[in-house]
């Protein structure tokens, strides 16, 4: 869900292991030049599903990160094992009340 705290999460664990950290949507609008909006705009969720798969599958293959997801990656189960298979998932529990 976005406003969690994925991405401030993943910054501070990665800085304590001195690990390198990775948002994966950062990744999708570096890898297309263009912001997720937009895709969802001309491609529709599923095409943003799509290349957020393709992104998962490349970052799982890097050792020593710390990942971010989008709120939606979990969604998959394609991309739920690629991230179990693959590392350790944290899981990010908060209320609607504590979001907004």
């Amino acid at each position: 869900m976005m406003g969690s705290g994925k991405t401030t999460m993943g910054r501070v664990l990665a800085k304590h292991l001195g690990k390198d950290f990775v948002d994966s949507d950062e990744e999708i609008q570096f890898r297309t030049g263009v912001t997720i909006p937009h895709i969802f705009d001309v491609e529709g969720e599923v095409g943003f599903r799509q290349r957020e798969t393709a992104a998962l599958e490349n970052l799982v293959q890097r050792n020593g990160l710390v990942m971010a997801t989008g709120g939606g990656a979990v969604i998959a189960n394609e991309n739920r094992t690629l991230l179990r298979h693959n590392g350790i998932v944290i899981y990010l529990r908060a209320s609607v009340h504590d979001l907004w």
